[in-house]
């Protein structure tokens, strides 16, 4: 029987081109193309149903799958435009992935996405999942073709060797300087980043509260480096990432920024998670709130809850003789989410993580549930708790479709049905699309 191989011995594909036709989007902003030889390729840059020429960026003959990137278009899409930001396309930054494509047509490779997901890791179809198919913009985001949204109020810049600031190219700690960034927020703009000098610095992260003026930059220092004075284009408070202990800390101003959403103001510091897009909380809360129909006088969880969006908005409606009950891991968030829910008396925040203070609490019974788990999902221990405490129903929000179809797998398996799946795209020119998803007993309706 022949050897495998070695590794040194087998050949890179990295630079091979191969005109092919261009299949099915796949999830991770790429579409699926075959080379004559059948290999798979997973080609940005392209759009279902065009004929291109992919240059390899990643992968050795004999690999399960390449990567490429479309370097040219023979045959283009009645979807295809002119990517509006003149630092997108292949090699280039790294941040979106639909800049090529109409608003439209991101929105439908986005629900094709997650029809996908349901279909192959839940077994469901839109129709049994409840859904109709769309994915919704955010009010005021539904914009022309070649029009971009300035939605990220949160953008992370990296700084390369010559101190100037940038985007990471796609897969890559290479840096693409930009004079700015299309799709950032106008109050992130608005502090010229891209305009100064950061030599030392590794990376700064900044920041647009929603609802408020705050404005913060988190800085990164390269090891052994000074701490640059910040003078922005707007005023700022200033944190850094310590080099020992990988904590944020103040240097001046102050160390959080107050958001609002539902109508209330939220404390988020040291660069706490907060929804990027500025519409994303309160589309998310109506969405979770419209979907559960909260009575007076229930017994809520709300698991992941950060600083607290989901819980207030529970606590506030559930009036005084309801409950709340939250579980988050992050030191920092639990304190903020305590400052934010002070005014709420029946609210309480544990700090851990779910699958360990869960069982912990000894609550077997509640009636309704939130869960926001992080991108990998709640996993089949905390889902198969989740549906021993008997709620009459669930609300799921779901930054990534293959999670969530995972998980609610999992919560058919334990006696619950999607009762209504909405998905809104609040991540625009990205492959990034956010769900809520309603669950209720199989056997038990309303």
């Amino acid at each position: 029987m022949q050897a495998e191989p070695k590794k040194s011995q087998v050949a890179s594909l990295v630079g091979a081109e191969y005109e092919v036709e261009v299949g099915a989007v796949a999830h991770g902003g790429h579409c699926i193309a075959r080379t004559s030889e059948g290999q798979v390729l997973f080609v940005r840059h392209a759009l279902p149903g065009e004929r291109v020429v992919a240059r390899v960026t990643e992968g050795e003959e004999g690999a399960r799958y390449l990567r490429a990137d479309a370097v040219e278009v023979l045959d283009a899409s009645k979807d295809r435009i002119e990517a509006p930001c003149p630092y997108a396309g292949p090699g280039r930054c790294g941040g979106c992935d639909w800049q090529h494509a109409k608003p439209g047509a991101q929105r439908r490779l986005k629900g094709e996405v997650i029809a996908e997901q349901l279909r192959r890791l839940a077994g469901l179809t839109p129709e049994e999942a409840g859904w109709d198919g769309t994915v919704m913009p955010a009010e005021g985001d539904k914009l022309p073709a070649g029009e971009v949204p300035q939605w990220r109020t949160r953008v992370q810049y990296a700084v390369d060797a010559e101190g100037h600031a940038g985007l990471r190219r796609h897969r890559s700690h290479e840096v693409e300087r930009i004079d700015h960034c299309m799709i950032a927020a106008a109050g992130v703009t608005e502090l010229g980043i891209e305009k100064r000098d950061w030599t030392g610095m590794e990376s700064i992260e900044a920041i647009a509260a929603t609802g408020s003026q705050d404005r913060q930059v988190i800085l990164t220092p390269r090891p052994g480096a000074r701490l640059p004075i910040v003078e922005l284009d707007k005023p700022v408070s200033v944190m850094r990432i310590g080099e020992k202990d990988g904590g944020v800390h103040r240097v001046h101003g102050r160390p959080f920024v107050r958001e609002r959403a539902d109508g209330r103001t939220h404390r988020v510091g040291s660069g706490g998670f907060w929804q990027v897009h500025p519409k994303a909380a309160d589309t998310l809360v109506t969405a979770v709130m419209q979907g559960l129909l909260p009575r007076k006088g229930e017994m809520a969880l709300d698991l992941y809850c950060g600083v607290g969006l989901f819980a207030s908005a529970l606590a506030d409606r559930l009036g005084e003789k309801g409950a709340v009950l939250g579980i988050e891991s992050g030191k920092r968030a639990v304190e903020d989410a305590r400052h934010n829910l002070a005014d709420f008396p029946r609210v309480r925040i544990e700090q851990g993580k779910v699958e360990s203070v869960l069982p912990r609490t000894g609550i077997t019974e509640v009636d309704l549930i939130v869960l926001d788990p992080p991108r990998a999902g709640a996993g089949r221990q905390t889902v198969t708790h989740l549906t021993s405490l008997g709620a009459r129903r669930i609300a799921y929000v779901a930054c990534d479709p293959a999670a969530l179809a995972r998980d609610l797998g999992y919560f058919r398996q334990g006696g619950y049905r999607v009762r209504t799946l909405r998905a809104f795209d609040l991540f625009p020119m990205t492959s990034h699309v956010e769900c809520v998803a309603i669950l209720e007993p199989a056997q038990r309706g309303l």
